[in-house]
């Protein structure tokens, strides 16, 4: 059985570097030996700030996110999304926290203490060119350029070339073997409407990008990711002997695999079942529903809005995040440590996670993350430790995920759904199980567009005199004249006041009372909780059946509607 890492829910913040068991010259680089002069010639230091403050834990519950603390008034309900029955191989059946507040003792004191702060003064200084001057500008390179010169550096390298684009199969040009795919958004604060843009490459290890022989094999590498998107993305509703799945074109001749099973080595479009190995020079590697490989690695970007673009993807990078797979959990592992996390919540212990804020932290499930937010002058740097644990909350302690993760199990079917993400011609489809489209879902429970209730554009286009206008939400749905584009995309005007919002917050550098730049307070936020009922489950207003996963119509067309 694999060794189960400690749960989350410990006393102490961090333990030490060795733990990740890297080399003893790697530990004390990080400590501070043999930093030198690369380090003072850099025209600015990303890691500055993290290697300082890497101690530093104020909020010991920074892995509870603002959108927790959302005053239902016993009607609304946007928790559904994260908090759900035990589905696939995650184990955490989260679905009560809808019914009754659980926090901490520490978690009953919001500190996301940034979302009570009125920024329309400090908004209405800045102007519209300013504000659209700002997120056109590249704060990604620089990052790059200097961590690629770092001999002290640890972490991951920025490896990635953005401004050398993708093929006509979302492969970066740039040799990475990063790939870039198309999802539906995850409801709610994810929405671009509610203030970013995002988009996301996955890559899998050199095994999987090779064949036997241990040569690079593009045909190898697109079946092997196709292998991984029926592995991730079919419903835990379809049982292995009905797995069905439409994947990009998978010429068996040349990857040497009869897929199928039916004697003849043909092209597919559809997989019907999962072989046991993955191909090539991976092919020792089982394939696993909802579970991927060790090496799996994700990029993920966060984007000032562009008002000036139909997709209203900006250039500059509010956030750069790091993801990879260090180690596996069989079933047996996994559940004791949804078990473990489950009791020791429930005495009351709090998180820490073992790593370092400059290589990133380690979840219980051997998942590292590692993450980059911009400086005062918008500059990305590595984020503190206190920062990064804002988003092992998410990835590590909810129901909803699928091996801990959110957009590739929500990949657009198939050959379209290999290509930069966009919301243009997507249409809005239901969660897995459900019969109604999920953004007409969520705007039905949560009765706002965010969970806040505070997207005023979505409140005053889609629920007139305070009633949801269902007619003119599916239009975004399949037979409907709209897509996701026009659904969520918000307005030019919003989209500079939410880019000037996140301007002000940069400027004061005070993420660790939250990320969230609101232009007005929020109302509908609770500053103190009192443990107990929500007042959503009496007034039948709490739901089991969120699903990550969607079921795309006509049974999974690969393409778009």
């Amino acid at each position: 059985m694999t060794s189960t890492p400690a749960s989350p829910y410990r006393h102490r913040v961090s333990t030490p570097f060795s733990s990740l068991r890297l080399p003893l010259a790697a530990v004390l680089l990080l400590s501070g030996c043999h930093r030198g002069s690369a380090e003072k010639a850099a025209s600015y230091d990303p890691l500055q700030l993290a290697r300082s403050s890497k101690d530093v834990v104020l909020n010991r519950e920074a892995v509870v996110p603002p959108q927790c603390y959302t005053r239902t008034d016993g009607i609304a309900n946007p928790c559904w999304t994260c908090h759900t029955s035990a589905n696939g191989r995650n184990g955490m059946d989260d679905a009560s926290l809808q019914e009754e507040y659980a926090f901490s003792d520490v978690g009953k004191h919001n500190h996301w203490t940034g979302l009570f702060k009125d920024r329309r003064a400090a908004i209405a200084k800045i102007s519209d060119a300013a504000a659209i001057a700002w997120q056109r500008e590249d704060n990604y390179t620089p990052l790059r350029a200097v961590l690629a010169v770092r001999a002290d550096h640890l972490g991951w390298r920025p490896d990635h070339d953005y401004s050398r684009g993708y093929d006509d199969a979302g492969f970066a040009r740039d040799g990475s073997g990063w790939r870039a795919f198309r999802y539906q958004p995850f409801p709610g604060t994810f929405w671009p409407t509610n203030g970013s843009v995002d988009d996301v490459l996955i890559r899998l290890p050199a095994a999987f990008r090779r064949d036997t022989s241990g040569q690079d094999s593009p045909a190898i590498y697109r079946a092997n990711l196709a292998l991984l998107e029926a592995a991730m993305s079919v419903p835990d509703t379809t049982p292995d002997g009905a797995l069905h799945r439409v994947i990009e074109a998978v010429d068996e001749a040349a990857v040497g695999v009869d897929l199928d099973g039916n004697g003849k080595l043909e092209t597919l479009t559809r997989l019907e079942r999962l072989p046991a190995h993955y191909l090539g020079a991976a092919s020792a590697i089982p394939v696993e529903r909802y579970a991927y490989p060790v090496g799996t690695e994700f990029l993920h970007t966060l984007r000032y809005l562009d008002p000036d673009r139909d997709d209203r993807k900006g250039l500059r990078i509010k956030e750069l995040r790091y993801a990879i797979k260090r180690a596996r959990l069989d079933d047996p592992a996994q559940k004791l440590t949804y078990d473990e996390a489950r009791s020791d919540k429930a005495l009351g212990l709090l998180p820490w996670f073992r790593g370092e804020p400059e290589i990133g932290y380690l979840n219980d499930f051997g998942w590292q993350l590692q993450g980059y937010i911009e400086d005062a002058r918008g500059r990305l740097r590595a984020q503190t430790t206190e920062e990064q644990h804002y988003c092992l909350g998410c990835h590590g302690t909810i129901g909803i995920t699928v091996d801990q993760t959110f957009s590739f199990p929500r990949k657009l079917p198939g050959a379209a759904g290999w290509a930069v993400q966009s919301l243009e011609g997507l249409k809005d489809v239901p969660q897995a199980g459900q019969r109604e489209p999920e953004a007409l879902t969520y705007l039905k429970r949560a009765t706002g567009g965010d969970e806040f209730r505070a997207n005023d554009e979505m409140l005053e286009r889609f629920f007139p005199n305070g009633t949801l206008d269902e007619t003119s939400v599916r239009r975004a749905s399949a037979g409907g004249d709209r897509d996701l584009a026009w659904l969520l995309l918000p307005s030019r005007k919003r989209a500079l006041l939410l880019d000037k919002a996140a301007m002000t917050l940069v400027a004061e550098q005070d993420f660790i009372h939250g990320r969230d730049a609101l232009p007005v307070p929020p109302v509908n936020v609770h500053r103190e909780i009192e443990n107990g009922d929500t007042g959503l489950k009496k007034a039948g207003r709490t739901y089991r059946d969120g699903r990550l996963w969607l079921d795309w119509p006509d049974g999974q067309r690969a393409q778009a509607q």
